[in-house]
Parts: structure tokens; sequence; C-alpha cells
């Protein structure tokens, strides 16, 4: 194909859009309205069918003060222009806006379910959190109370190991002491017994000197 049949072809395309819609183009019948369906573009042709207000048509062509459409049954036929709109009627706009807002509803319902049921665990998760932090608090405290009796009878053994220790220097303190009075006891025996033995000396010699003191005093006197 040549360059000048390419730009004819493109040519006769565009004159055919712009004398033609193209298919399955959507419009409404206007409110409060019957109008007629009819076999060609004039009052004169035959009227094929009525359509009432929101029916949608599907335009198939469109000319000057016509447009040719198919009707919800499949019939096709020439519609005035001035009848028919782009937009939905009010009352199909209303039915949609109605029907959109039940689905709204329906959803909101829905996520304020889902958000109650969101609160609800937030609010079961906050109360096991208060519990699991009361027996937290609670572990800590019989974990403190185990290690303060837990430190009772090291502190005890420490004691106890003062205690045996300081006795341990009592007893070797009173065995010195013992050994001491001992010591002290057995010279105070021995001082006795020396004392004892010097008197018993001391009497036999006086025994022994006295009666010669005597005698010599007798024959002194016997000389006189």
């Amino acid at each position: 194909m040549t360059k000048k049949q390419i730009l004819l072809s493109w040519l006769l395309l565009c004159l055919l859009v712009t004398t033609a819609t193209v298919l399955a183009e959507t419009r409404y019948v206007v409110d409060n309205l019957i109008i007629t369906m009819r076999s060609g573009q004039s009052t004169q042709h035959q009227i094929l069918r009525t359509w009432p207000s929101s029916t949608k048509l599907e335009i198939l062509e469109t000319a000057e003060k016509y447009s040719l459409a198919r009707g919800p049954d499949g019939t096709e036929g020439w519609v005035l222009n001035q009848y028919i709109s782009p937009k939905p009627t009010a009352k199909v706009r209303l039915i949609a806006a109605k029907d959109k807002l039940a689905k709204l509803e329906i959803e909101n319902n829905r996520l304020m379910a889902e958000l109650k049921t969101v609160s609800d665990k937030e609010a079961e998760v906050s109360k096991q959190q208060k519990n699991l932090s009361r027996e937290n608090k609670k572990q800590d405290e019989e974990l403190n109370r185990l290690r303060r009796v837990a430190a009772k009878p090291l502190k005890l053994e420490n004691e106890n190991q003062r205690l045996k220790k300081e006795l341990l220097e009592l007893e070797s303190q009173h065995e010195l002491l013992r050994q001491e009075n001992q010591m002290l006891g057995d010279s105070s025996d021995r001082e006795w017994f020396l004392n004892g033995a010097g008197v018993i000396i001391l009497g036999i010699i006086l025994g022994l000197i006295i009666p010669r003191l005597r005698v010599r005093k007798k024959s002194n006197w016997s000389s006189l």
C-alpha cells in the first residue's frame, strides 16, 4: 500500500468518525418522559416502540437531531437527541446513591465491628499486660525474699565459723590458764613442802640445842 492510499484511508476513517459515533455509547431517557423510537429520522416514520424515563439505550449512531439506538430488548430505532442524556437521570442516580450508601453502611458496620474486635483485643492485651506486670512484681518480691532467706544461712555459717574460731581461741587460753594454774599449784605445794620441811628441821635442831643449853646453864649455876 502506497503512502497516498494510507493517507486516503486515514481521511476516510476520520470522516466516518465525524459523521457517526462509535458503538456501545450509553445514553439515558430524561426524567418524567416517554419517548418514541421511530424507524427513521422524522416524525413521519413509523413508531417502533416507546421508552419510559431512565431507560438505558445503547447509541449506535449519532446524527444532527436523531440518534440510532438499541433498547434493552434489542429493538433498534431513531430517537430525538433532546430527550436523551449521557448521564443517568436523577432517579437512577438516586437509586445508585442509595445502593452506594447501603454498601457504605454495610462496609461501615463491618469496619466498626472490626474496630470493636481490635479494641477488645487491645483491651485484653492491656489486661494481660497488667496481669503479667503484677505477676512479674510478685516474682521479683519472691526472688528478693528467697535471696534474703538464702543469705541467712550464709550469714549464720559465717557467724558459726567466727564463733568456732573464738571458741578455739578461748579453749587455747583456758588450756594455758589451766597449765599456768597447775604450775602455780605445783609451786605452792613445793613451797608448803619446803616450809614444812624447814619447820621440822628447825624443830629438830631446836630439840637438840635447847637441852644442851639447859645442861650448861645448870653447870654454871653449880660452879658458883
